[in-house]
């Protein structure tokens, strides 16, 4: 194993600070992502739909656009397919199905609510999966998709 792929096993293993439980709440780590996956950004765009595909294609990669917060009226720059798959696209009915692999399901479905974190539990009674096999899996010694457990 060379250097570069020592670091990078080493970047996307998870800190065992205490082992998560079912009720350990889960969320996607969109900066823990950008420094591990560099494709991280191409493969948000593969799950836009097919009017935003369209919309994003001349847009360059971590372009921010200007997002107004409901809440506050504060203005925030957003990253601009990050903010439009999260509030557009993944309210989609096929966005999520019983056909997704397990662990697209999660992060999918961590999309889907904002990124509101959610415990094993939650997800397994959205998702209908074992909530103990969502956890394994979240818990485990690799990253998937950014998906780590609240800090």
């Amino acid at each position: 194993m060379t250097e570069g792929n020592t670091t990078s096993a080493v970047q996307s293993r998870r800190p065992s600070l205490v082992k998560p439980t079912l009720q350990t709440p889960f969320h996607i780590d969109f900066d823990w992502w950008q420094k591990n996956e560099r494709d991280w950004h191409v493969y948000l765009r593969s799950l836009l739909c097919a009017e935003h595909q369209k919309v994003f294609e001349e847009v360059q990669e971590g372009e921010m656009i200007d997002w107004v917060d409901p809440k506050t009226a504060e203005v925030k720059p957003v990253d601009g397919i990050q903010h439009t798959l999260m509030s557009h696209c993944a309210r989609r009915s096929e966005f999520v199905t019983e056909q997704t692999a397990m662990v697209e399901a999660v992060f999918r479905l961590l999309l889907t609510n904002d990124n509101m974190p959610m415990t094993a539990e939650e997800l397994s009674a959205q998702l209908g999966r074992p909530a103990n096999t969502i956890l394994r899996t979240l818990s485990g010694p690799r990253v998937y998709k950014g998906i780590r457990p609240l800090q």
